[in-house]
């Protein structure tokens, strides 16, 4: 079978390479605001009973 798609283009790469670095930037954002949660929590600047 031949494959139909056709080849990527530099331009096509580049957009692909942008949205991966995006949403890898992103995914760290939200690790790091996670461990921030974490520790304001457990050095109790955020009290336990606004954590559900």
């Amino acid at each position: 079978m031949s494959d139909l798609t056709p080849p990527q283009t530099a331009t096509d790469s580049n957009a692909v390479a942008r949205a991966l670095r995006a949403a890898l930037n992103e995914d760290w954002l939200a690790t790091a605001v996670g461990l921030l949660l974490v520790a304001l929590v457990l050095t109790g600047v955020i009290p336990t009973g606004l954590v559900p």
